[in-house]
Order: structure tokens, then C-alpha cells, then sequence
């Protein structure tokens, strides 16, 4: 058979290890084949090689398959990081954000990141990023718009003057 060699294999080794960590399903068939070049007669080294993992973690997948079977190579639950606020302060952050800042003594009109960010600070004593609100505030599909400057009572023989053009 003829030997097809693709171009820049690093780059295409590289984004096919990417798109594996993307998905639940494809790192278990990663886990699958690796177990599979194992039945097959090939050890942990050169598993781990073929498909770009350390061959320990080769090791870890027969040790869960052989011990939970199948079930053993598909991902478990991750906790993830807890929240710094309560659910109480979550409701409270979520009626206060129902206001206008000024109401509770805090600079500006409308709500954005930086204003629930001091908003917690001094009313919970939890620091809590500008980035991090503003996501908050998406995620309650809060509008985030910022007021257009409006010329109250514009002169219009003013303007014709300054015109750059006429």
C-alpha cells in the first residue's frame, strides 16, 4: 500500500489532540483505543506514545477498566470550583441588582462588573471580580447598556456654526 504522509503533521497532531479533550464522548473512545492497543499486545510505553498520553495514564485506564469495566474509562462528576456566595447573598445580590445603584449609596446609574463588584465588597465583605459579574449579569439575562449621551436642548444656529462642513 501506498505511504500517504500528511503535510505539517505536527500542527494536525496537535489539533487532533485538542478536539479529543473537547468532548466527554471522544476522550472516552481515546481511553477505548488505548485499552484496545493494550488487548492487542502492546504495553503501556508504547500505547501512550501512539496516542500522546504519559504512559502512566495508560496504566490508570486499565487499572479502572479492569476494576469498573467500562464504566471505568468514562468521566466522572467534577465538583469544580464552590462558589463565593452563599445562596442567601446570591438573592440578595439578585434584588438589589432589580434597583438602581444609586439607591444603595453606590456611584452610577446602571449596574455593570465593577459596580456589583464594590456592591459585594461592602455589603458581604466578598471580592468578586468586575469579569466575574458581568458574567453573573449575563447569566440572569440582565441588559448591560450603557446610556448614549443625549444634547438636552441643542441650539440648532449653534451647530450650523460649528459644522466642520457645510
Amino acid at each position: 500500500m501506498k505511504v500517504i504522509k500528511l503535510q505539517d503533521a505536527e500542527s494536525v497532531i496537535t489539533g487532533l489532540q485538542q478536539e479529543i479533550q473537547r468532548s466527554q464522548e471522544s476522550r472516552y473512545d481515546h481511553r477505548l483505543h488505548g485499552v484496545l492497543l493494550v488487548a492487542k499486545g502492546m504495553n503501556c510505553c508504547q500505547v501512550a506514545e501512539i496516542l500522546g498520553d504519559a504512559p502512566r495514564t495508560v496504566a490508570y485506564w486499565l487499572e479502572r477498566f479492569q476494576k469498573h469495566g467500562l464504566v471505568g474509562l468514562q468521566d466522572g462528576a467534577r465538583s469544580g470550583r464552590p462558589s463565593k456566595l452563599t445562596a442567601e447573598q446570591l438573592a440578595d445580590l439578585q434584588k438589589a441588582v432589580r434597583g438602581k445603584p444609586r439607591d444603595l449609596g453606590l456611584e452610577g446609574n446602571l449596574w455593570d462588573g465593577k459596580t456589583m463588584s464594590a456592591y459585594l465588597k461592602r455589603t458581604h465583605g466578598v471580592k468578586l471580580g468586575a469579569r466575574h459579574c458581568r458574567r453573573l449579569l449575563r447569566q440572569w439575562a440582565f441588559r448591560y447598556r450603557k446610556p448614549r449621551p443625549v444634547i438636552a436642548r441643542a441650539d440648532p444656529e449653534r451647530q450650523a456654526r460649528e459644522k466642520k462642513t457645510s
